[in-house]
């Protein structure tokens, strides 16, 4: 069986800015508050007219272009999202209609914040078997649009973009065994729910599940890709809250890796989190071409899924 990498990156966010100064003239809280708890500086907000397969569109397109293909080379768009307004078209179709493409096929995955890293490792299966040639894997989310903004303790964590990751089929693996699994009795602690939909969690239990269970499910991905934590480049965990990324990064023990924090000026946009922070981090040139990098998600249902990929 043949192995697939990943080509090329890109990422978008809005243009407006929300900072902490200004949530605090919508709610009680402050600068000071919402850092110290959750590190978080500013997100990206989207307007009523920017829905979420136009932000997954710019991210494909700059993937694309990143890649040096155009929109007949891709043949499976796979969109990760939890916050698309409607069923059909789903997302993934939209998206395909917007980049000019031909005839490929269109799934959408709704796994929540660790949607990208499930995405990814069915794009990398895909490809490996040879049943798509070359796949356009985004993770997308507009949290503002399900917030309720009389909450402090969830609409200081929000923010929307998107990310994207081109994938091919190559000589080698360079996209790791992807390990995967769920806390079902535990997956009311994130909700994304009711007419109209509100996020919604209990934000004790997500921190203690994460930064007690998830570092040796990380280095157990580690071991799957041949490589020790020490081995790895980069780490970039879904960007939930940076007191959850600083403690889970130091446990997994990835002492000589890059640690993403975009937390700190995107906020939590789920499933766009993981390859916004990684799109970044190639285009600051923290990280180069063959770097092993740790790709893991987190949340929703309780979920989680995890790979080592080579940098493009």
């Amino acid at each position: 069986m043949r192995g697939s990498r990943v080509v090329a990156v890109g990422h978008y966010q809005p243009a407006k800015v929300l900072t902490n100064d200004d949530l605090a003239e919508l709610v009680d809280t402050s600068d000071e508050w919402i850092s110290s708890r959750v590190g978080i500086r500013t997100r990206h907000v989207a307007g009523p007219d920017e829905p979420v397969d136009e932000l997954a569109a710019h991210a494909g397109a700059k993937a694309l272009a990143g890649a040096g293909l155009g929109p007949a080379d891709i043949d499976l768009v796979l969109v990760a999202t939890s916050t698309a307004v409607d069923r059909s078209p789903n997302t993934a179709a939209r998206v395909a209609a917007r980049l000019g493409m031909g005839s490929p096929a269109v799934m959408d995955l709704n796994v929540v914040c660790a949607g990208f890293t499930h995405a990814l490792a069915t794009a990398d299966s895909l490809v490996r078997t040879g049943t798509a040639r070359r796949a356009l894997v985004i993770g997308a989310d507009k949290m503002t649009a399900v917030t309720d903004w009389t909450d402090r303790s969830t609409c200081v964590l929000v923010g929307d973009g998107a990310g994207a990751a081109v994938v091919e089929a190559s000589e080698e693996a360079l996209i790791g065994p992807v390990l995967w699994g769920s806390v079902p009795e535990m997956g009311n602690a994130v909700r994304i729910e009711g007419t109209p939909p509100v996020f919604a969690q209990e934000g004790q239990s997500v921190y203690r599940w994460a930064t007690t269970q998830l570092p040796p499910i990380a280095r157990e991905v580690c071991e799957r890709a041949g490589l020790t934590p020490e081995d790895l480049a980069a780490v970039v965990l879904h960007q939930a809250n940076l007191r959850i990324i600083e403690p889970v990064a130091r446990k997994i023990g990835a002492v000589n890796a890059v640690i993403a924090r975009d937390v700190v000026e995107s906020g939590n946009t789920s499933a766009a989190s993981i390859p916004m922070a990684l799109s970044k981090l190639v285009e600051r040139g923290e990280i180069s071409t063959g770097d092993p990098v740790l790709l893991f998600g987190f949340g929703g249902n309780l979920s989680y899924a995890g790979q080592v990929v080579r940098c493009p």
